[in-house]
């Protein structure tokens, strides 16, 4: 973990968090908010999406209800997550929430990192991008998201697996080299995985969803591509094969 990461880690919980409060120690909240199953975006800033998303964690633990974060609730929180407890029914509201979309079938990254579906997608595509969502910023964690679904992070095939299996597409967390014979042969019309036996990523409706990079952008979605050399290329079975042009992703 970067030390910047881990002093952040070892802040959090030292003071009362609320609006409008900026900081490390506030992504860190954000981070664990999500991974207890409540998407929030890693920015730093506890403004009114963040107190409402405290408001619904303290509503379903049995706390005062007043959007802050003190000692107390940072401790029940991180311990929660640790021990792999999630929001009750978190799977299913998670992907049936309106999400915003944008026309035609290209993807977009949103200021906030997040990945905007194309209103032209399948249900499939949205739901992955809708569970990406969910951790794209979240830290990089070997091994994160392959003993359980809810980490504390995520390596990059953890990631795939994790929004793969949010979609539907996946019942049990691969490494990078199961995803080397997972799904059908070549290019996807919609989601393209690449892997090979160090590293795994996939392309969903023209944006790279990648470890690699997460780090700088604060978001695992990317707008460029990657060389592909060296990397087994498939796409989810009943996605179909790719038989037009490939997508490319653009940012807001």
């Amino acid at each position: 973990m970067p030390v910047a990461e881990a002093a952040a880690e070892r802040s959090f919980g030292s003071r009362t968090l609320a609006r409008p409060m900026k900081g490390p120690d506030v992504r860190v909240l954000q981070r664990l908010l999500t991974a207890w199953g409540l998407p929030t975006a890693a920015d730093g800033h506890f403004g009114r999406h963040t107190r409402r998303q405290v408001r619904a964690w303290e509503a379903s633990n049995a706390r005062r209800v007043d959007g802050r974060v003190g000692i107390r609730e940072a401790a029940r929180l991180r311990a929660a997550v640790e021990s792999g407890e999630r929001a009750p029914n978190a799977e299913t509201e998670a992907l049936s929430a309106p999400e915003r979309s944008v026309p035609g079938e290209r993807a977009r990254i949103g200021s906030d990192g997040l990945a905007i579906a194309p209103a032209g997608a399948p249900q499939a595509v949205k739901a992955i991008i809708a569970a990406g969502n969910e951790i794209h910023a979240m830290p990089y964690k070997y091994g994160g998201g392959h003993g359980r679904w809810k980490d504390t992070g995520y390596d990059c095939s953890g990631s795939m697996s994790y929004a793969l299996h949010r979609a539907g597409l996946l019942e049990r967390a691969m490494n990078s080299t199961g995803f080397m014979s997972w799904g059908g042969a070549g290019k996807g019309e919609w989601v393209t995985t690449y892997a090979n036996a160090g590293h795994s990523y996939m392309v969903v409706a023209g944006l790279r969803f990648d470890t690699s990079g997460r780090a700088a952008a604060n978001t695992r979605w990317h707008p460029d591509m990657r060389s592909a050399r060296g990397y087994t290329v498939r796409h989810p079975a009943g996605l179909g094969a790719a038989s037009r042009r490939a997508l490319t992703g653009t940012t807001l």
